[in-house]
């Protein structure tokens, strides 16, 4: 799936500079592995939100991420209307499905570390040395992910997923059903992806969009499965009358949640 690979490349630049060499791997590798529903559904989103439902600038692009993240690949702005005709900036949307991507890579990691930890076995210094790495490569994942959202119209609902997410996680403890609560986070993450996605062309996401990404969650659980095995089915779902309502109770602005 050509979005998804472009998720990924831009998910990797992100996180070139990050030494040592062998923290650097151990993302790289958590990158490899990843599904990269949430970045590709950010990107599905936007076109779904579009004026003439066509591909945007940024979804195939080789984005370098040491720049703004308000730049383009030309280093020139391109403009497209929205369905009032009013002309947008285009910020490079892979760079944005980004984002959202490494927040959740991030946030994940963290759970799991949380409910398996790497520590409690004292005496095996391997699992100890990773975990270790996990750590910090939880930390650089989510921060990355910040840093590529944060002068974006999504950079409020990126912040009040993390705060989410912590207090889920300490209520988990002792929650009747733990699984239910776990999942919350890709709910709230493909939620941020809606959010992030139509707010790059300029507007918020329809009721139905929102819908969709719900029902993509609600099938997913705590595992997202590959791209093109989780998003296939719903692509006709995602377009379909994201044009026609575009207020609800949730999503008023994308930067009120």
């Amino acid at each position: 799936m050509e979005k998804a690979d472009s998720c990924r490349r831009a998910a990797s630049e992100a996180i070139a500079d990050v030494e040592p060499p062998q923290l650097h791997d151990y993302i790289e590798a958590v990158l490899d592995e990843a599904s990269m529903v949430p970045g590709v559904l950010t990107l599905e989103s936007a076109t779904a939100a579009a004026s003439d439902g066509s591909d945007v600038p940024g979804f195939n692009s080789d984005l370098p991420t040491d720049r703004s993240v308000s730049d383009h690949e030309d280093g020139h702005t391109t403009e497209h209307s929205t369905a009032d005709d009013t002309p947008i900036n285009h910020e490079p949307l892979a760079t944005q499905a980004a984002g959202v991507q490494l927040i959740y890579e991030g946030l994940r990691l963290t759970r799991l570390l949380a409910h398996d930890e790497p520590w409690a076995n004292e005496s095996d210094a391997t699992e100890s040395n990773t975990g270790d790495l996990a750590i910090l490569a939880a930390d650089i994942l989510v921060a990355r992910g910040f840093h590529l959202l944060a002068r974006t119209d999504a950079a409020g609902k990126a912040v009040r997923t993390v705060q989410t997410f912590g207090r889920d996680q300490t209520r988990r403890e002792t929650a009747a059903d733990p699984a239910t609560v776990d999942a919350n986070l890709e709910h709230d993450i493909l939620e941020l992806a809606v959010l992030t996605g139509t707010a790059a062309v300029g507007t918020t996401p329809s009721p139905h969009l929102l819908a969709t990404a719900e029902t993509i969650a609600d099938d997913a659980g705590t595992v997202f499965p590959p791209a093109t095995e989780c998003l296939d089915g719903h692509e006709p779902s995602l377009s379909e009358h994201s044009l026609e309502e575009h207020t609800t109770d949730r999503a008023t602005s994308a930067t009120d949640h």
